[in-house]
């Protein structure tokens, strides 16, 4: 199994297959709600490893995740299209694409043993774009 990540933007960038470990999509509904609204929402949280680039590998493509996690909310660059594809055995399990994502939280963990360190990221479609979220799956992935 694995997970494409493609950000779009001016500074577009894939992470490698390697770094990610798993995906969780949540759609936010208010609680207080008693019948369904207007006001709901989508939410990604990707986690995996920040990988050394080695071998002739160009650059560490999670550094680029934390660069973007801290562009201005005045910057229209803030908002990215972010495509996820889960693929499992030559099949697109599914893929989520946020049209217009924006970064909640970046966190990174680095250990002084491991030599590997975390990321999670977790962002949010922006709500009034939310009729351009797109949900796929069950094909040959490319």
């Amino acid at each position: 199994m694995a997970y494409k990540v493609k950000v779009e933007g001016n500074e577009s960038f894939e992470l490698a297959k390697e770094c990610v470990n798993s995906v969780f999509l949540s759609t936010d509904i208010p609680i207080d709600s008693n019948a369904r609204t207007n006001d709901a929402g989508a939410t990604m949280e990707i986690t995996g490893k920040i990988l050394t680039a080695v071998d002739g590998d160009p650059f560490d493509s999670t550094k680029n995740m934390a660069l973007w996690s801290m562009v201005p909310a005045q910057s229209k660059d803030c908002y990215r299209k972010v495509t996820v594809e889960q693929i499992v055995a030559g099949i697109t399990k599914r893929k989520y694409v946020f049209p217009n994502a924006f970064v909640v939280a970046y966190t990174e963990r680095h250990g002084d043993e491991e030599g590997v360190g975390n990321f999670t990221l977790v962002i949010k479609q922006k709500k009034d774009k939310m009729a351009g979220l797109i949900v796929e799956g069950g094909y040959a992935a490319e």
